[in-house]
């Protein structure tokens, strides 16, 4: 079975690098870079969302927010800590998908109250709710993301989100997929994204020297 890393591999350079594909390890950039490509990278990922969202008449007649609030924490992530577990592309998508889903289904169970003043009201235990089972969620599925946790609370306290419905879910998974696109460009210029796509590189035990 060929692993992820001997996979990009085979690809051709000018593919596997934007890939985040290095053949050696790459020197750390110097800090200026750093703060230079986050600052590029996280204006470029948030203007291109709310430019779709916000001018596409596709969008806007489906009432569309201009941005989901939670990827403004997500390009903290993506385009500032892009080394970080919870930054790469199986947490960025997975933990924002699976966390809309969890935060509509519960909020659509507590929808079924009887009346809307008493729907309303216990707004706030859906929402926590709806946190904390996304938490386990992404814990259990190795999705984990900390600004999906917003993403899940979000059908229970903002009504623009909740009159999205189901169509909550393609917007959410087109957002992730836009921050992903522009880190994937953005990130490897001059420096290198992402550390792995579905699972971590295996570290390999410090075997202790033997004694003289």
């Amino acid at each position: 079975m060929i692993s992820e890393k001997g996979f990009l591999a085979r690809l051709p350079r000018s593919v596997s690098h934007w890939l985040g594909y290095r053949e050696n390890a790459p020197k750390p950039p110097a800090k200026y870079l750093v703060h230079f490509w986050s600052f590029i990278a996280a204006f470029c990922g948030l203007c291109v969302i709310q430019a779709i969202f916000n001018y596409s008449s596709y969008f806007i007649e489906r009432g569309v927010p201009g941005i989901i609030a939670s990827f403004g924490a997500s390009a903290v992530l993506v385009y500032g800590s892009i080394e970080a577990p919870l930054s790469q592309p199986r947490a960025l998508i997975g933990g924002h998908f699976l966390s809309a889903l969890v935060g509509i289904c519960i909020t659509k169970l507590f929808g079924l109250m009887p009346n809307e003043e008493k729907f309303n009201s216990l707004r706030w235990l859906a929402a926590s709710l709806s946190s904390a089972i996304a938490i386990v969620v992404m814990q259990i599925t190795e999705t984990t993301h900390p600004p999906a946790g917003a993403t899940a609370l979000l059908p229970a306290v903002d009504e623009a989100v909740w009159a999205l419905s189901w169509y909550y879910l393609p917007v959410v998974l087109l957002s992730s997929t836009i921050l992903l696109v522009l880190a994937l460009f953005l990130n490897n210029i001059q420096r290198s994204y992402p550390v792995f796509w579905i699972s971590p590189p295996s570290v390999k035990p410090v075997l202790p020297q033997a004694s003289k």
